[in-house]
């Protein structure tokens, strides 16, 4: 008796499920496997990484593998690339920086090194500065030998070795010239100068550079009667 109730319910259930007693059939479908084209999406080209680099006549370039050797009147730099970019040496002199696989990195990288290797090139044929000023009653600078002494209000005053390669002059005992071939070593040194006393925004006293502009801050007023 049970096994006949359960099988009556069953069915119904089925066809209701079927929609039979409505009148409605379901045909079969035959499902498939659905395949996708994957499709190879490229990297739109840096604007400043296509751009040619001009080597001048005085800048000897010696190139193997990744490896960039650059020789001017001013000195000597190398860097090593990474894989992500290749160089090639044209016809006319000209040095152009090309992406070697079609990828993110490597279309981040592609901008990157090109200006590396212009500054190489700009260094050591014409070289780069930077000019720091110094701002405040009693701040001053003087080289000392091989060392940059500067007296920026502390109770002792600060002595920093100047690297080699670069050089280091001081105008009126608040200006510092840093020069060199190296652009990344110049920008180095002279923020590690800056780093010493940053300007404050009320005053304006402290070290910065020569085109750096400080925005300045309003005291705080006095107590209104």
């Amino acid at each position: 008796m049970a096994s006949s109730v359960t099988t009556s319910i069953q069915t119904s259930l089925s066809s209701v499920f079927l929609g039979e007693k409505n009148g409605i059939f379901l045909s079969s479908v035959t499902v498939t496997r659905v395949g996708f084209l994957r499709k190879t999406v490229e990297c739109k080209e840096s604007r400043i990484g296509k751009k040619p680099i001009e080597v001048p006549s005085t800048v000897t370039i010696s190139l193997e593998g990744q490896d960039l050797k650059v020789k001017g009147p001013l000195g000597e730099l190398s860097r090593t690339y990474p894989r992500e970019v290749k160089l090639e040496r044209e016809e006319n002199g000209q040095i152009r920086v090309k992406k070697a696989v079609e990828t993110r990195r490597a279309n981040q990288m592609h901008g990157l090194f090109r200006t590396l290797t212009d500054n190489m090139v700009v260094g050591v044929s014409k070289g780069f500065e930077k000019r720091l000023q110094l701002i405040g009653v009693g701040y001053r600078a003087t080289l000392e030998g091989k060392d940059l002494v500067l007296n920026l209000g502390f109770s002792h005053p600060v002595r920093m070795a100047v690297p080699s390669g670069i050089q280091v002059k001081v105008e009126d005992n608040t200006r510092i010239v840093v020069s060199g071939f190296d652009k990344c070593s110049i920008g180095e040194f002279a923020a590690s100068v800056r780093k010493w006393r940053p300007p404050e925004p009320y005053k304006g006293k402290g070290v910065k550079y020569a085109n750096e502009i400080v925005r300045r801050k309003e005291g705080k007023a006095g107590k209104k009667k």
